[in-house]
């Protein structure tokens, strides 16, 4: 229960911190953004959904790139 608690604020945590760094010029938020929702993702159904469609165009944009 302890881990599943730390984990989600750890997530959230990493959102905020790239939200931040999006807002600010010192450093890109996409840093902190992409492993809050990794680790979200796992608790969070839509936040996975979200993910798997990501890395499906990812490949798709791949795939067409690099055949």
């Amino acid at each position: 229960m302890f881990r599943k608690v730390w984990r989600i604020s750890a997530g959230v945590g990493l959102i905020l911190i790239g939200i931040v760094g999006l807002i600010l010029p010192v450093m890109p938020g996409w840093v902190f953004i992409i492993p809050g929702l990794v680790i979200l993702g796992d608790y969070f159904p839509p936040i996975k959904r979200l993910l798997d469609w990501a890395k499906a165009k990812l490949e798709a944009e791949k795939a067409k790139h690099f055949k």
